[in-house]
């Protein structure tokens, strides 16, 4: 008999790619799996997993705002009609398992898994777990992670190194340079950089990039630079008069594959999925862990890299001063390069799609 699986999480790429790649490996395994996402209303999930081919259903659920107290008042309300509607939709679809990859609808659909004896698993994805999970953790069969040393978050006995599902088709780089070439109308004899500030784009790289665009063109490097939806206009007026064939301007990366084949040297924040990507890509990077996460999880992610000479780390702080001094060093720098690629190529973990699509399964026995 066909399995019923139910996903939950997302807000951010970090958990919908991962979530949509589980997704896929179970219908891979078996074709007739029938899958139920629930995300968070108003969240990016509610349009990127609808995309993907699969139904979501929607909570209305947001998360502790830090910044405004005030905000919080409604936040109990709110996490009890979560609870409620998260209850309603597993009588509904009965579901023989349930998978939690983090972001705000994975608590209450996941509390309410446990109390209704729904078996499920966690996807932690970074190097440094969130409340949330930890709490979740209790009564998950299985906690799914993506570095080592997790057992100071979660019962050792539940943890399985899987690392972080990724998009196949965003690694696929083989023989594709002068496609990326053309694609992104470059010289294939040129350095290239390519600049990733994540989903949303980052204001620090940006920065980072404006100020050293003259360095950048006397040192005749290219740079694809992907600036976010939110930055895109404002860039594009202050480049106004200052435009350069070297310098390719991208609101968002269609072709992730095109972008990771045509660079040389991978500057990004430190976003979990990103980082599972550049380990199987296999070429040097300079992370910039963003400041604004919970925990500064990204700064922990980076440096579990740091700490195997896999990458190199700038702080956001500093970034503006010197990361693209350290890039335009770093690119020319061939055995430094060489040695940072085949480091980070050692922490690839590959098939974690799979591997967590058959565990899966096996709880839904």
């Amino acid at each position: 008999m066909a399995k019923r699986v139910i996903i939950s999480g997302g807000g951010t790429g970090g958990h919908i790619f991962p979530a949509i790649a589980i997704a896929n490996a179970l219908k891979k395994i078996d074709p007739q799996t029938e899958i139920l996402f629930v995300g968070a209303n108003g969240r990016m999930e509610m349009e990127k997993v609808p995309a993907a081919g699969y139904k979501i259903i929607g909570l209305d659920i947001s998360g502790f705002q830090r910044a405004s107290l005030l905000k919080n008042v409604f936040l109990p309300f709110k996490v009890l009609k979560s609870v409620l509607k998260a209850r309603a939709i597993i009588k509904d679809f009965k579901p023989d398992a349930a998978v939690g990859v983090g972001g705000y609808a994975s608590g209450p659909l996941l509390y309410a898994a446990s109390q209704m004896n729904i078996p499920y698993l966690i996807q932690e994805q970074n190097s440094y777990a969130g409340i949330t999970n930890k709490w979740l953790a209790k009564n998950a069969k299985l906690i799914c992670v993506a570095f080592e040393g997790m057992e100071k978050f979660f019962p050792k006995a539940k943890i399985l190194l899987t690392g972080n599902p990724i998009r196949k088709e965003s690694i696929a780089i083989e023989n594709k340079g002068p496609e990326a070439a053309e694609h992104f109308g470059i010289s294939v004899d040129k350095k290239t950089i390519l600049v990733i500030g994540g989903s949303l784009g980052s204001g620090t790289l940006n920065k980072s990039v404006l100020g050293a665009l003259d360095k950048i063109i006397a040192a005749d490097v290219q740079v694809i630079w992907q600036t976010g939806k939110y930055y895109f206009q404002s860039i594009n007026e202050q480049l106004k008069g200052k435009e350069h064939a070297n310098i390719k301007v991208l609101e968002f990366l269609n072709r992730m594959d095109l972008a990771y084949a045509a660079s040389d040297l991978i500057i990004s924040r430190a976003g979990a999925g990103t980082i599972a990507e550049l380990c199987v890509i296999k070429k040097p990077v300079i992370l910039v862990p963003s400041p604004n996460v919970a925990e500064d999880h990204q700064t922990k992610n980076a440096m579990a890299l740091v700490e195997k000479n896999a990458a190199l780390l700038v702080t956001d702080a500093s970034a503006e001063r010197e990361l693209m001094d350290i890039a335009l060093l770093l690119i020319n720098n061939k055995e430094k390069c060489k040695e940072l690629a085949n480091q980070i190529g050692k922490m690839e973990l590959p098939h974690s799609d799979e591997i967590i699509a058959k565990e899966v399964f096996k709880l839904a026995k």
